[in-house]
Parts: C-alpha cells; sequence; structure tokens
C-alpha cells in the first residue's frame, strides 16, 4: 500500500498528478487527509481523501509520499500519523517520497543524514545532514524528492520506475506524452 498524505494546505498538483500517474501503473494508492477525509489545498480545491488520518495503518505499507505546497507541509510536520508513518517507514527499510517543500519534513526528523535531495528553492538549510541535488528529481535508496508542482509527473513516473520497473515507468511516460 502507498499513502499520499493530504494535509490543509498542500499542493494540489503533486497530489492529484502524482496519485493519478501512480493509479495509471495500477499501484494500490489511498490518500490520507490529515486530520479528516475532507482536505482543502493551497489552491482552494478541496479533495476527498479515501481515510482519515485515523484510519492509516502499516499493515503492508510499502511506501509513504508527502506533497508540498504551505502551510500544507507544515500541517503534514504537525501530524503524529504522518510522522509515525514515515518513522514506520524509515526503520522498516520502506519508501519514503516528499516534493517541493515537504523533503523539509525528512530533514527535520533527521532521516536525510548522508543522503542526496532536493527541494523547492529556499528550503535547502532545512534539509538537515543532505546533500544537496541541484535536480528536479532526486532517488538516493529508499529516498525520492523532487523540487515543486512543475516536477510531480516526473516526481510520479520515478516513483513508478522504482516500484514497476524502469520499462514500465517508460512506458507510461509516452502514454501521458511526457
Amino acid at each position: 500500500m502507498i499513502y499520499v498524505f493530504l494535509a490543509p494546505g498542500f499542493e494540489e498538483i503533486e497530489a492529484v498528478a502524482v496519485v493519478d500517474i501512480l493509479r495509471r501503473a495500477h499501484l494500490q494508492v489511498k490518500t490520507v487527509g490529515v486530520p479528516d477525509r475532507a482536505v482543502r489545498g493551497a489552491h482552494g480545491i478541496i479533495v476527498a481523501a479515501d481515510l482519515a488520518a485515523e484510519e492509516a495503518v502499516t499493515d503492508n505499507l510499502e511506501m509513504v509520499i508527502l506533497p508540498g505546497g504551505m502551510p500544507g507541509t507544515l500541517n503534514l510536520e504537525h501530524s503524529e500519523t504522518v510522522r509515525d508513518m514515515v518513522r514506520f517507514c524509515a526503520e522498516n527499510g520502506k519508501r519514503i517520497c516528499a516534493i517541493c517543500a515537504a523533503p523539509s519534513v525528512l530533514g527535520h526528523m533527521g532521516l536525510l543524514q548522508g543522503k542526496k535531495a532536493t527541494c523547492f528553492p529556499g528550503f535547502e538549510s532545512e534539509l538537515t545532514g543532505a546533500e544537496f541535488a541541484k535536480t528536479a528529481v532526486c532517488r538516493d535508496g529508499n529516498l525520492i524528492t523532487a523540487n515543486g508542482p512543475g516536477s510531480a509527473i516526473p516526481f510520479a513516473i520515478e516513483i513508478v520506475a522504482e516500484l514497476c520497473g524502469r520499462e514500465q515507468a517508460d512506458a507510461l511516460r509516452a502514454g501521458v506524452q511526457w
């Protein structure tokens, strides 16, 4: 199971485009509203999440994805559920993905030590312990980060490559004309 966490003020492109691409790859993805199922994004779009934070469980959890946006990133960081799920993934060798400002959550949790990571410009100092990568998308071990809304599709394609292989990711990329 892949959880995409949505907190009030999340960047809509980074969440919806990623979920769309992953579902096109036939991956099992659930959106998780923090704290409730109805979540208003940074640009006023209300999304009905599949689950509320209290319904999220670690059974079969393989990956967490944190969209950025403001104040969405701060709201993710303040969520005990989000921190617990990210920590579970880190401690159990599961995959962790974050885009835009959201890699800062991982930096603050000490999960970027010795890793390469990227983020939205201006958040570099929040990537505590990381080697900043000046790329749109960065993969280092079980960690995938990206720099912002315009990188949502390449970010999602990289996640598909990680989970399904490069061949399927390339076929999906061609199918969406990216």
